[in-house]
């Protein structure tokens, strides 16, 4: 490289520190070894032939190769910089999972946090096979290699069109969704947001009509956007932004509150995964922040 950017033996020996005779045997060497003219010589000019334009290019992606390969060996073994590959169900992207990346940024600015959107149950399946170091979950039943730990509680809130009665209603309780059209979570593919919901109203003897079951958050927002119903959604789905959706909470929302959990594997080694845990722990103190309390 040094040769083939001086074209000029002199200049490229003086660079590299060495005398001219040792270099120009290297390069014959190395010419030798690839089986092709690199570099023609007239007088004491120099310059590349096409096989050699081509070998410098490669050569040049190898040393950059080689140096960056050198620096991921040192940042292995500093606690404070690294990659950690990090999991997130989609409702923790409406305002968790920036506060934890802006977090991780302003502390530990040389991590770099590989993203990857997943639903609980892959997540701890990833977290087992350890494709990913840590994971943004709702609770889950206990596994054995799984640990975890509360980040953000947050109320379940009413979402209903713009302009609808129960908006402006004087005190809003479960009751008030008696006979309501209702857009309810899925049993089966949101059961954690479902049992919550649904628990609560048979608790409180509220039956109102259910019209569409779904899965996803912003799925039930869009038909309540269309006007097809009511909803009891987690309160940062406010920040998707649905024109016609307004939010109001209840007035006695004992029991319906949602979590977010930071989980992880346990006894693993990843020291830069253990450093943000422990950082996302502390900003969130005790996982007792609730979404919207400042």
């Amino acid at each position: 490289m040094a040769v083939a950017t001086e074209l000029h033996f002199g200049r490229a020996a003086a660079l590299l520190n060495m005398t001219q005779p040792p270099l120009t045997r290297h390069i014959q060497l190395l010419e030798h070894e690839v089986g092709v003219q690199l570099l023609e010589r007239s007088g004491g000019a120099v310059r590349l032939t096409p096989a050699g334009a081509t070998f410098l290019r490669e050569a040049e992606d190898i040393l950059r190769r080689s140096q960056a390969a050198k620096l991921a060996a040192r940042r292995a073994m500093r606690a404070d910089a690294g990659c950690v590959t990090m999991g997130f169900i989609p409702a923790a992207s409406f305002t968790l999972l920036p506060q934890l990346l802006s977090t991780i940024r302003a502390s530990l600015p040389e991590v770099h946090i590989a993203l990857r959107e997943m639903q609980t149950d892959a997540q701890l399946e990833a977290i087992g096979a350890d494709r990913i170091e840590l994971g943004v979950v709702r609770p889950f039943s206990p596994r054995s290699f799984a640990e975890s730990a509360p980040l953000l509680r947050e109320p379940f809130v009413l979402a209903a069109p713009v302009g609808h009665p129960l908006l402006q209603a004087e005190r809003l309780t479960l009751a008030s969704l008696e006979a309501q059209p209702f857009i309810e979570f899925c049993p089966s593919e949101s059961r954690y947001l479902y049992e919550i919901v649904a628990g609560r109203l048979r608790a409180e003897g509220v039956a109102p009509d259910t019209v569409q079951t779904l899965s996803h958050t912003h799925s039930i927002l869009s038909l309540v956007d269309a006007g097809m119903g009511v909803a009891l959604v987690p309160q940062s789905a406010w920040r998707l932004g649905y024109a016609g959706v307004g939010f109001r909470p209840l007035d006695e929302p004992v029991g319906l509150d949602v979590e977010l959990h930071l989980v992880w594997r346990r006894g693993n080694p990843h020291q830069v995964a253990a450093n943000v845990r422990g950082l996302l722990q502390q900003a969130l103190p005790a996982g007792a922040r609730k979404e919207g309390s400042g």
